[in-house]
């Protein structure tokens, strides 16, 4: 299956260090050469970057860590295609606008019957079961919420209960987001971690690489990255429960939502 990679930041950070060990899953250390992409939400903005080429040998995603472009909030999508042909159409993440706002998003898992969700005002440009499921999900938030809402948990049940329901059709880990909010939805496997004060040292796991977080931040910042898989080797992450919904915003947990059946 395809890999996930996001980021929620205080301070416009960028990515480079976690990206580098990703991107070498894509055809390295990994089977995933079908395509990867990353978008940025930037001060307002909004740019991507995909290419339905293994990442391992891209020289647009080596652009990216050689780059280091700051953002609040990443999202990156390394794609082992199992549904639609390997082009860029195809490619994660994809992209709506609502409210005014860009809405990112990619998907990690496999889907049945998913041809049966009805769609409404968004279509898929490609031919993949994440991109009707997007187009259906984002459809159904602009039916129940036609304008942005004074209480943003409304919100966060709202993607909660629709996530629920792309679960009941199969593997369903997603990464969301619209510039404000980042959420990240488990159905089988996602992890993520949280660097503050006091930072320490973090080696990847997928390439021979260390950073010392000391020299790069200030005793203010606050960075989280979520994962599929963890990406270094002498952290410790926290692995997402099946059904559990999280909402980032500047690199902590302001939501968290459980599958009903989920006890703690």
């Amino acid at each position: 299956m395809c890999e996930l990679l996001g980021m929620s930041a205080n301070v416009p950070t960028d990515i480079c260090f976690s990206f580098t060990g990703f991107l070498t899953r894509g055809g390295g250390t990994g089977p995933h050469r079908d395509g990867w992409g990353i978008a940025f939400y930037e001060e307002g903005g909004y740019r991507d970057f995909r290419d339905p080429h293994p990442s391992v040998h891209s020289p647009i995603a080596r652009l990216i860590c050689d780059y280091p472009i700051k953002s609040h909030i990443v999202i990156s999508h390394i794609r082992q295609a199992n549904v639609g042909k390997v082009k860029l159409a195809n490619t994660h993440p994809f992209t709506r606008e609502m409210w005014g706002r860009p809405w990112c998003y990619a998907h990690n898992g496999q889907l049945t019957g998913w041809e049966s969700l009805p769609l409404s005002f968004y279509r898929p440009v490609g031919s993949t079961d994440s991109e009707h499921a997007f187009c259906w999900l984002m459809g159904e938030l602009r039916q129940r919420f036609p304008e942005p809402v004074d209480d943003c948990r409304q919100l966060w049940q709202g993607v909660h209960e629709l996530c629920e329901r792309l679960r009941g059709l199969g593997v369903f880990n997603l990464l969301l987001s619209d510039g404000q909010y980042l959420y990240s939805y488990c159905s089988t496997k996602l992890a993520h971690i949280t660097r503050k004060s006091p930072f320490g040292e973090a080696s990847l796991s997928d390439a021979e690489m260390m950073v010392n977080f000391v020299e790069h931040t200030t005793p203010n910042d606050v960075v989280s990255v979520v994962a599929t898989e963890p990406l270094t080797d002498n952290e410790r992450w926290v692995r997402m429960l099946p059904g559990e919904l999280l909402v980032w915003h500047e690199g902590q947990i302001v939501g968290r939502y459980l599958a009903e059946a989920t006890t703690e």
